[in-house]
Order: C-alpha cells, then sequence, then structure tokens
C-alpha cells in the first residue's frame, strides 16, 4: 500500500529580507512504491508463529544452515530461532564431516551444535547417515584396498619349500582337528596356496587343532621376527606357541594394536602376525600353530609369505631408497615449473597410512624434464647391472611422470613413462645401466598437472633374491562384510551422541538412479569425486535395508526414519521408483517412517507434475516431509532478476506450500525445511549466485517470504 507524507521545505533563500521569521511550505510526497512493499513484508511476524500448534501439534517447519552459523549465536543463528523450530546441517553431520582418516569419530562439534539448540527449544534433524556423497571415501576405498604384502629382505629362517610343493614334509600335524591340508588358489597371491585348517565341532581348546614346524635354527642374543598372514571364514581365535623359548606361550602384541594378550582373532580379511623373539634356551625352536579355540572354523595361512627370520642377519635385499616410505623424510630436492613438493600429512599415505612425498604442479610444461625431484643415492651403480623400481603412485589428475638413474652430467637410463592415475597403483618397472656414474633417481613431473604422491619406494639391484611383493585383492564378501561393519561403526557413533535430542533421520538419502529411476544409484563404470562412495555397489540392494535396521538399533525406539530423494516431482517415475524401493525394505523386515522429497526447483516447473507427486506420496500411507525445499529464477542469476520473477518465486513458494497441505493428508505431514533460507552466494558450492532465499543475502526479507507466511497462515486451520 503507498503512503503520503508531509514533508516541511524551509526556502530561506525566497524570504524577504525584512522579514524576521518564515512560514514553511508544506508538499504531499508520495512514498516510492518499493519501499512502501519492503514495509509491509517487514510487518510480518515470524514465519514460525503461524504454526496453529493446537491443531498441528507435531509439524515441524525447518531450516538448513552450517553448524558454524548456529554455534557462533550470529545474524544466522537468530533468524533460525525467531522463524523456525527445526534445524538440520548441510554438511557437518555427514560421514564426511565426522569420520577421520583412522576410521574415528569427531564428534565434538555435533555434541556442541545438540547443546545450542538444546538451548533454544529447537530440535535437530539428522541428516544424513547414508548417502553416497559427503562420505570419507579415502577411509572406505582404504578398508576394501587389496592388501599389498613384501616379504622380508632377508633370508626366510623357516623351510616352506615342502608347503610350496603342497605337502608337509617336515611338519607335524600334532591335532589334525576336522583336517589341515595345503589348498591351491586360496593364499593371498592370484593362483598361490594356503594352509587350510579346519576346527572340529565341538574344539574349544588351543591345541585341539595343532600345525607344528620343522625345526629353526637360531643364533643366541639375536632377535627373530615371525611373519604370518592368515585369515577364516567366521570370526576366530588362534595363537603362535613355541618350543625352545623360556616362555613358549608368551603374551604377544600380535597385530601392533598396542596391547599384548595371549591370543588374536581372525575374520574374513588377510590379518598380519608380526612379532619378535629372543629368549632362546638352545639352538633351536619349533612354531606351534594352536587354532583349536573355536568349533567349526576355516583357517587360511599363506603360505609364500610364512616368514622367519634374523633382524640382524645379512639382508638379501638392500633398498638403495632411504626413507623410502617416507615416515622420517624424504631427502629429495627439486626445482622447476613453480612446483612445490615434500612430505605429506599423515594418512595421507599409500592406503591411507602413513606418509608419503607429493610434487604439486601448477601446469604442465613445455619439457617434460623442466620440473623434477632428485635423491642422491650416495654411490655410484654398478655399471652393466639391472636395478628394479618400484612404488605406488596416485595423482589429483591423471598425466606422465618419467623416473631415470642419472649421473651428475645428466646422462641417464630412463625406467619409461608411467602412467598417473586418480586411484593409487603399484609401478614395477627396471632398466639396466649402461655407465658407471648414475647416482642420482630423478623423476620428472613436466607432463603433469596437479599433484603427484608417492610412497614405498625400493629400489635395488635385480640379482638380489627376497623382497617380493604379493598383492592380496579383497572377494566380494570381504568387501560386504568391511563395508557393512564400517557403516554399524559410523551410525552407532553418531546415534550415540545424537540420540539424546535427535529423534528423526535422514537415514538413507538419494538412492535411485535418475536415468534408470527404477534402479539403485551406482558408482560402477564412474570417474568418482573424491568424496563419492556408494554403499550399495559393496553391501548390495539391501544396503538400505542395513541401515534401517542400524538406526532402529542404535537410536531411540521411536525416532522418526526417512528416505530422501531429489528430483520426484521432475520425474514420476523416479517417485515411483523410490516408493517401490521403500516397499522393498519392508519387505526385507526394516521400518521405513516417511518419505522425503527435496524440491530444488525453480520458477518454471511443472506444478501438474508436482500435484502428482504429492497424490504419489501422499497413497503411501507414510510420513511425508519436504525436506530440502529452494526455488530459483529458471537460470537467472541474482544481479539480473526483476521484481516480476521474485513474484514468480513467491507464487511457487506458496503453490508447493498450498498444494503439500491440499494433497499430503494431515497425519502424514512431518513438516517442511527450507534448504536455503538466503539467496545463495557467487562463490557457494550449492546453487551459486541463485536468488533462491526468501532473504537476500544481506539478510532483507523478498517477497517470497509474506507469500509463505499467507500459506502458513491460511494451512493452519
Amino acid at each position: 500500500m503507498n503512503k503520503l507524507y508531509k514533508i516541511a521545505l524551509g526556502l530561506t533563500s525566497l524570504l524577504a529580507t525584512s522579514c524576521s521569521t518564515y512560514e514553511p511550505l508544506e508538499f504531499d510526497v508520495q512514498k516510492p512504491e518499493s519501499i512502501a512493499l519492503q514495509e509491509d513484508i517487514d510487518a510480518y511476524p515470524a514465519l514460525k508463529s503461524y504454526i496453529n500448534r493446537s491443531a498441528h501439534p507435531n509439524f515441524k517447519f525447518g531450516v538448513a544452515l552450517s553448524l558454524n552459523d548456529y554455534v557462533n549465536k550470529g545474524v544466522m543463528y537468530r533468524l533460525a530461532n525467531k522463524n523456525f523450530d527445526e534445524i538440520a546441517l548441510g554438511y557437518e553431520m555427514k560421514h564426511g564431516a565426522v569420520v577421520q582418516a583412522d576410521g574415528s569419530l569427531a564428534l565434538d562439534n555435533v555434541s556442541k551444535l545438540l547443546a545450542a539448540a538444546k538451548e533454544n527449544n529447537i530440535s535437530v534433524y539428522g541428516h544424513t547417515l547414508c548417502w553416497h556423497a559427503n562420505q570419507n571415501a579415502n577411509y572406505l576405498k582404504g578398508l576394501i584396498a587389496p592388501l599389498t604384502v613384501t616379504a622380508p629382505s632377508f633370508p626366510n629362517e623357516l623351510n616352506i619349500s615342502a608347503l610350496q610343493s603342497g605337502v608337509f614334509t617336515g611338519w607335524n600335524i600334532t591335532n589334525n582337528g576336522a583336517g589341515i591340508s595345503v589348498t591351491n588358489s586360496t593364499g593371498m597371491g592370484t593362483g598361490t596356496k594356503a594352509i587350510k585348517l579346519t576346527t572340529a565341532t565341538g574344539s574349544s581348546s588351543a591345541t585341539a587343532l595343532q600345525l607344528v614346524s620343522p625345526s629353526i635354527n637360531v643364533v643366541a642374543g639375536h632377535k627373530y621376527e615371525v611373519v604370518c598372514y592368515i585369515k577364516s571364514d567366521i570370526v576366530g581365535e588362534g595363537r603362535i606357541s613355541f618350543e625352545g623359548l623360556s616362555n613358549n606361550t608368551p603374551q604377544v602384541d600380535w597385530m601392533k594394536t598396542g596391547k599384548a594378550s595371549a591370543t588374536f582373532t581372525t575374520g574374513v580379511s588377510w590379518k598380519e602376525i608380526r612379532f619378535q623373539v629372543s629368549d632362546f634356551t638352545g639352538t633351536s625352536i619349533k612354531l606351534n600353530f594352536d587354532l583349536g579355540y573355536k568349533p567349526n572354523v576355516n583357517y587360511y595361512i599363506d603360505i609364500n609369505n610364512l616368514y622367519v627370520y634374523d633382524t640382524q642377519g645379512t639382508a638379501a635385499v638392500v633398498n638403495l631408497v632411504t626413507n623410502g616410505d617416507f615416515e622420517t623424510g624424504s631427502g629429495w630436492g627439486g626445482y622447476g615449473g613453480n612446483s612445490s613438493r615434500g612430505v605429506s600429512a599423515d594418512g595421507l599415505g599409500y592406503n591411507n597410512k602413513g606418509k608419503a612425498f607429493f610434487v604439486t604442479m601448477p601446469a604442465k610444461t613445455t619439457n617434460y624434464w623442466d620440473a623434477q625431484t632428485a635423491l642422491d643415492l650416495g654411490k655410484n651403480l654398478a655399471n652393466g647391472e639391472s636395478y628394479s623400481l618400484s612404488f605406488w603412485v596416485k595423482g589429483t589428475a591423471e598425466g606422465i611422470i618419467r623416473p631415470e638413474l642419472q649421473s651428475p652430467s645428466y646422462a641417464s637410463n630412463g625406467f619409461g613413462q608411467i602412467a598417473v592415475t586418480k586411484e593409487w597403483k603399484l609401478v614395477d618397472v627396471s632398466t639396466t645401466v649402461t655407465a658407471a656414474d648414475r647416482n642420482k633417481l630423478v623423476i620428472s613431473y613436466g607432463e603433469f598437472a596437479g599433484t603427484v604422491y608417492i610412497d614405498n619406494v625400493v629400489l635395488k639391484s635385480s640379482k638380489a633374491t627376497g623382497g617380493a611383493v604379493t598383492i592380496a585383492e579383497k572377494s566380494v564378501v570381504e568387501k560386504n562384510t568391511l563395508i557393512t561393519n564400517a557403516l554399524d561403526k559410523w551410525m552407532s557413533g553418531m546415534l550415540a551422541v545424537s540420540k539424546p535430542y535427535v529423534k528423526a533421520w535422514d537415514v538413507v538419502n538419494e538412492p535411485m538412479d535418475d536415468g534408470k529411476p527404477y534402479e539403485l544409484k551406482t558408482g560402477v563404470g564412474r570417474t568418482l569425486v573424491a568424496d563419492e562412495f556408494y554403499w550399495q555397489d559393496y553391501m548390495g540392494k539391501d544396503y538400505a535395508v542395513t541401515a534401517f535396521q542400524l538406526a532402529r538399533k542404535y537410536g531411540n525406539a521411536g525416532d522418526i526414519l526417512f528416505i530422501n530423494d531429489y528430483n520426484l516431482e521432475y520425474s514420476l517415475d523416479k517417485c515411483r521408483g523410490l516408493i517401490a524401493y521403500t516397499s522393498y525394505i519392508e519387505g526385507k523386515g526394516a521400518k521405513v517412517d516417511g518419505i522425503g522429497t527435496q524440491m530444488h526447483i525453480d520458477i518454471k516447473s511443472d506444478k501438474a507434475k508436482i500435484a502428482e507427486m504429492f497424490k504419489l506420496l501422499a497413497a503411501t500411507g507414510k510420513l511425508i516431509k519436504i525436506s530440502e525445499l529452494d526455488i530459483g529464477l529458471g537460470g537467472v542469476k541474482t544481479a539480473n532478476a526483476t521484481q516480476e520473477q521474485y513474484k514468480e518465486q513467491a507464487e511457487m513458494y506458496k503453490y508447493v506450500i498450498d498444494k503439500y497441505f491440499e494433497l499430503i493428508p494431515a497425519a502424514q505431514r512431518y513438516g517442511i525445511t527450507l534448504w536455503s533460507p538466503l539467496d545463495s552466494p557467487a562463490n557457494s558450492s550449492w546453487r551459486a549466485d541463485d536468488p533462491i532465499g526468501l532473504w537476500t543475502q544481506q539478510y532483507v526479507r523478498k517477497v517470497a517470504y509474506s507469500y509463505v507466511a499467507e500459506s502458513i497462515k491460511a494451512n493452519m486451520k
């Protein structure tokens, strides 16, 4: 509405000099329409004040924001508390924000948020427990990455030749249990052998299944390291006892956990047993593999990597690269291409463990040798001798690097081009030295743009024996088990901290494929970004069944658990696919309370499809939530937006809310959450420079605010 204001203007320049006073002239000036309109919008009460709590006691009007926006108690904190009765975090309660490189959970920030929300009596909606994005994908991929084992660089004092031939000559089977044999293609490497040991029904003591090694000669005062790789088809338990030690059943830190114990546990994945002994009573020892603790377990011991060696003996393999694992430094220099280099932070090494050496190249250079790193080997290599180089490598992009053995005059023998990918891969190459002055290992990076990581670098003479590398791929069953356990660990930890205050969750987010809307998304055949990980690719179609079961197990009995997806109003087949998948989940015994429709739409979205989506969702009988509502201007950026487009946006907000109340029965209305209360900044990762909010970036209410207020008011009867 327009208002008239009287403004007095003193026109002293027009007054006669004989007058000692002047009469002000009065003008009626019409207030600009834009100011009047903004005053009308600003006059609306807070949005949540329109909610009729008597008629709609369980309805939640929510908003998404960042954790810092809320716990720092700034403008967004006040806006949220004033206008909404529920908050959801866009990122900070997700796997990627909480799960650390070692799998531990950093939950202190979540606790701070919950405490701040409780102070203001505003509820927190949990977003989200199981999604393919915003994951600590490096950690999850590390769990299922191949196990890479490098044999010790010392001679094996344990004679395994009979086992490699498939017999037990020299070995003593003192208790056969349900069977001890050598089996083909069951070891860690492709086509390799393992010892299979099976416990009998009723087995319950260590020696109820026992295999004794041949005698091993030892040197008094030396330390000998025992290395063994073992797995079992179900959870098992065992130990290695001895003959010839002062304590033949020692307490051992079997798996480098920092804690000694009498036994170790086994599971579906290969585990490394590694420890040292030195308390010899004579000149020889024997190893007893005691695996009889539990019944009906099948154990497998890899033969090729079953080792006992003298740590003070003469090494069979000498790595010419000092600190090749980069845990204590590098010794590498480098130059060129505006590159930077150094040792990475812990957790960025191969398999997300330890450290790696990195080189960052802003761009490719003219010549491949324009950017290099170099390591002085400390001696000249032997002319005419072949040398092998192995290392793990990955990059933030794809490209080429070139290692070579170089002389002070820059003459070299190259190992060829190495293709770098975004996933860790093992490089094993060789070259022959053609001069007696090669004394540096050099890697050229001029054909790469991005960051290259290398780890576990070994340069050795091809004449050396030992140090063989075994790569053990994880089986489908192993991956399923490992990833299921990881989901269990993540959800149990998050829910334990959140359950006192969080009573509703997005348990499974965005499961359905866009192109095949009745099928699940998959990462197979795609190049994944750094935080993507598809649980369904390893746990199968029942991954959501497991997720909902875990949420019931670790949460509150009365928690409201949702499945959530986007584009349900754009693709009605995707809406139907999500409904069908929800039925599938429930058919497998898990309970789904509600379905969330995200609704990231714009002023051009098809209103008829929006209405049809609500009808389909209402027919499920489930609670229905508009979970992430924001509405753009059809591709128009903030600077170019017109008042007419803002009015269309306001009308679309009102249409969506009106149709939700019209088509979703009252008993099925969980509520509505606005995903972006403010217009999105140009530097945002979400709908950048898109004026999608009810407020501008300067916290000024838009016309959409008034339309939302009127819609809530009209529907709260």
